[in-house]
């Protein structure tokens, strides 16, 4: 790689690439159009919109004006077996697009998993779609390098995520880097300052909460209801959710007679261990209160995983061991309804995935609030039409985790509705084209 390459590489194409739609169809909602016109005329830009207030009829829509509009080609990238969804969605929508696995059959608006974008090349697009954003964050630093590298030459991209910062606004040091305004570096020194209680934290700065929102505003939308927009909710109104928490005895430590809190992380995941199969237990007992009720049951460990698959005869369970093509037919055929009950993690299926078909669902106790929050949202999402039953089964030494979890779900919802409230002030402020209103009236003596 010669010197003008390395320039290259790093270069970052002007921030206002966007252009005036050239079609919008009736099937959007008032606000989905309003997020899709601005969004196409900003160029690259982020959607942070809730789970089922379509996000996905909008990137496509997104997708469709860029290819009218340039004539070239859009790689729309998903989380595992959410590209056959988005495919189905398209057709419904009268929308061409084409699921590609090894880069090849390209199609105008091509549909891939982000663990198959090596197969495929930026000079083949002109713009990219990046669906559920903020998993971008849990890939190891090789992949989420090289999937901004893989952006960074489009001059259309577009991020779409409900949970663009679930516990902090740092994160959405990844949105900024992804569609090249700044980097994830230059964003933190500019706003934000090291918290000198410990220089690991960052805060913003006493004067640049203001500047901060604007800049965010400016290339982004955060609405969790239309509402947030101005716009009436009309039926994308949700029913709460039951959230039920099941504790059980744990395991008593030698010479002692009662449970003792798991405080450290070694205790809490010595605890985990060793209250396996006292939990798969109660997790069996919950799927057998509706047997006939699709069920999804959320583990972080292997052992757990593998527990309940053992004491749940209709249930399938989906390891990180298998190969993609396993993941994807698995999760497939949950959504056809061909398998009542899945056994699995958030990281793999907790994403994207459309599950309003099923309402009953269990936990285990997680430090990870976004994807505590994803995996509900399957199942929680507008068009759910039954009330959904969550289960969180837990021991008396584990009270710690679960203390934690409420928390960060109290935290997450008043961090999201600041980030709306912040952002709103400054969305009348910014446009992205000049639009005149009045004709130049020149002064009777010119």
């Amino acid at each position: 790689m010669d010197y003008q390459d390395f320039i290259k590489r790093k270069s970052q194409i002007e921030t206002n690439a966007g252009f005036s739609p050239v079609w919008m169809p009736d099937f959007l909602f008032d606000f989905q159009r309003h997020l899709v016109d601005w969004s196409i005329r900003k160029g690259r830009a982020a959607l942070f919109a809730d789970c089922g207030l379509g996000k996905t009829p909008m990137q496509l829509v997104w997708a469709e004006n860029v290819v009218r509009k340039t004539n070239g080609r859009v790689l729309v990238l998903t989380p595992l077996a959410v590209a056959h969804q988005t495919v189905r969605e398209a057709e419904k929508f009268g929308i061409e697009a084409v699921y590609s696995r090894e880069g090849k059959n390209l199609g105008k608006i091509t549909v891939a998993n982000y663990e198959r974008l090596h197969y495929f090349n930026a000079d083949d697009f002109t713009g990219c779609v990046c669906d559920e954003s903020s998993i971008l964050k849990h890939y190891a630093g090789k992949t989420r390098t090289a999937i901004i590298d893989f952006m960074r030459p489009l001059p259309y991209r577009l991020l779409c995520t409900a949970t663009p910062s679930p516990n902090d606004v740092t994160e959405l040091g990844n949105s900024v880097e992804a569609l090249g305004i700044r980097t994830r570096v230059q964003m933190l020194s500019e706003y934000f300052i090291h918290d000198s209680a410990n220089t690991g934290d960052w805060r913003l700065k006493g004067h640049a909460s203001e500047p901060f929102w604007r800049f965010v505003a400016s290339w982004a939308r955060a609405v969790r209801k239309p509402s947030d927009l101005g716009f009436h909710d009309g039926n994308f109104t949700v029913k709460p959710y039951r959230l039920r928490t099941h504790t059980i005895e744990g395991h008593v430590p030698e010479g002692e007679l009662f449970p003792i809190s798991a405080i450290t992380r070694d205790e809490q995941l010595r605890e985990l261990r060793d209250t396996v199969e006292m939990r798969a237990d109660k997790v069996a007992e919950l799927r057998h209160l509706s047997p006939k009720r699709p069920f999804v049951a959320w583990c972080s460990l292997n052992a757990e995983s593998e527990s309940i698959a053992r004491r749940i005869d209709d249930a399938k369970e989906l390891r990180g061991n298998m190969v993609d093509d396993e993941k994807e037919e698995l999760i497939l055929a949950f959504s056809r309804g061909e398998i009542r009950c899945l056994v699995t993690k958030a990281q793999m299926a907790g994403f994207g995935l459309n599950w309003q078909h099923c309402a009953d669902t269990s936990f285990f106790p997680s430090h990870s609030h976004e994807q505590f929050y994803q995996a509900l949202r399957r199942f929680h999402r507008f068009g759910q039409e039954r009330e959904v039953n969550a289960h969180i089964v837990t021991t008396d030494s584990l009270s710690p985790i679960v203390e934690n979890m409420k928390r960060k779900e109290r935290q997450a919802n008043e961090l999201f509705q600041m980030v709306c409230r912040s952002m709103s002030k400054h969305y009348k402020e910014i446009r992205t084209e000049y639009e005149p209103t009045r004709k130049v009236e020149l002064p009777s003596w010119m």
